[in-house]
């Protein structure tokens, strides 16, 4: 099956590339993003891009995936309310409709947030909240909002917000507690990439996924993985 794959030089689509690699199911990744990833891997298909809001000159290497696993995403913090929009509603919005018009049989998984609702008071949740919305109303084959709470980085992956590495930092060590004391409360990166993969190959009871359901879906998963990712 082959993933297509936007977001891969981040934190969250680092783990999200590993688990796609090592899945035994997966013969192909093609990853869309304005850099490289520096990953060498026979499955491993860059497609180095500029422009997301136009992917006209990309458009045929974005035909015949079975999965999108939509990665890409940017902080809130001193973002304007049009500016956050703009890239999390819709640059979203615009390259699911253009995938959609190509592969409307495959699954669109989306990395939203916990605490998402297009009702929420809170900018950053009802923005999220409304392209969750908008995605569910897409005649993909299958639509899942992944709403993923704190975020362990494993594995070398590593947040490109300045603010988020000093958090990580900070509760690092105190990870494993907070796992054992509130379970749901907690995934790693390899964990929620395991979780999106599973959920854009095999699906998901439900299309909006708390960490409770991301965990199950890793673990679902892990029969699949190959152990090596080259």
């Amino acid at each position: 099956m082959t993933i297509l794959l936007f977001g891969a030089t981040g934190m969250i689509g680092h783990g999200t590339l590993n688990a796609a690699l090592a899945d035994d199911r997966v013969t192909r990744v093609v990853s869309v993003a304005r850099r490289s990833t520096g990953r060498q891997h026979a499955k491993l298909v860059e497609v180095l891009h500029a422009d997301m809001t136009d992917l006209s000159p990309i458009i045929d290497q974005l035909a015949n995936v079975d999965a999108c696993l939509f990665c890409l995403g940017v902080s809130s913090a001193g973002m304007n309310e049009a500016d956050y929009r703009r890239i999390t509603y819709d640059l979203t919005h615009s390259v699911a409709t253009t995938l959609v018009g190509l592969n409307p049989e495959m699954t669109f998984v989306y990395v939203s947030g916990a605490g998402s609702n297009a009702r929420s008071r809170q900018m950053w949740a009802r923005v999220k909240g409304e392209i969750e919305n908008a995605l569910m109303a897409l005649p993909f084959g299958g639509v899942y909002n992944a709403r993923p709470g704190f975020i362990q980085p494993v594995g070398g992956a590593r947040s490109k917000t300045a603010l988020y590495r000093t958090l990580y930092a900070v509760m690092g060590p105190v990870a494993s507690l907070i796992r054992r004391v509130a379970p749901n409360a907690l995934i790693d990166s390899d964990e929620l990439g395991a979780a999106l993969v599973e959920a854009g190959l095999a699906g998901a009871p439900e299309q909006i996924l708390e960490v409770s359901a991301l965990r199950l879906l890793a673990e679902r998963a892990a029969p699949h993985r190959a152990g090596a990712m080259g």
